[in-house]
């Protein structure tokens, strides 16, 4: 087990990317504190974990409010007496341009989107401090530095995430801290589902999507768990400030 005796918190935990990454960092042995504002999705999370005879906790609330983020941060350091890892990989979207978009959405989309990654880390990264070590991984998108169309405020807010991510890892880094951040392409996940649902004619912009991959194929979302794996763990020690794409190519092509 490669993580063996670490805690970590994960947001989003309670389907697509976050679940996955979730049972990949139970199996190696991480206790892990599941954050959703799906309590039914937590829950089933909780059940396949601890099938696997992993441990865990669930958490329920949103992710964008900083007293629920403090408060959960300073009680699963109280019930564990450290923590080592945070992933923030709750995400958020709603789709449209800068136009269409309505000032609420834009807000929503912001709110989840980098505030739940700003104020988790806020609450986290003290206690990485005290411990002189921790390790912060983020999800951003392919698109943040493709681009992409009609899916501004996700896009705007993923691009958001990849900087404040750099300027993290540098102003932590001599505190034994490392950020980095992942940025998959499209991942099989509700998320993906949803957004491809808003569309009038969903097949042919489904199709679009896939063949814009090198690989022909959407990701999974335990492939993106692996990578985060790699960067939650001491394999990834001297990596900080980067941006791993686990995007089937779609940067490349």
């Amino acid at each position: 087990m490669r993580l063996h005796g670490r805690t970590a918190i994960i947001t989003g935990a309670g389907s697509g990317i976050g679940r996955a990454s979730a049972l990949l960092f139970a199996r190696e042995g991480v206790f892990v504190a599941l954050v959703d504002r799906d309590e039914a999705g937590l829950q089933e999370t909780l059940a396949e974990i601890q099938d696997a005879k992993g441990d865990a906790s669930i958490h329920v609330g949103d992710v964008g409010d900083g007293e629920y983020a403090s408060g959960t941060v300073e009680h699963i350091v109280g019930q564990r007496g450290r923590l080592d890892i945070l992933m923030t990989s709750a995400g958020f979207s709603v789709g449209g341009t800068v136009v269409t978009t309505a000032p609420e959405d834009w807000d929503a989309v912001f709110r989840t989107n980098v505030g739940g990654t700003w104020l988790w880390a806020r609450a986290a990264v003290p206690q990485m401090q005290r411990q002189r070590k921790g390790s912060i991984v983020t999800v951003a998108s392919q698109l943040a530095i493709a681009g992409g169309k009609g899916n501004s405020a996700y896009i705007a807010s993923k691009g958001a995430i990849l900087s404040l991510t750099r300027t993290m890892a540098v102003d932590f880094a001599t505190d034994g801290i490392r950020v980095n951040a992942i940025a998959p392409g499209a991942i099989d996940t509700p998320l993906l589902r949803r957004s491809f649902a808003r569309h009038a004619d969903p097949d042919p912009v489904r199709e679009a999507s896939r063949n814009r991959h090198a690989m022909k194929r959407f990701g999974e979302a335990v492939e993106v768990a692996e990578a985060a794996l790699y960067l939650a763990s001491d394999a990834s020690s001297f990596t900080t400030g980067t941006v791993l794409p686990v995007d089937g190519g779609w940067l490349a092509a």
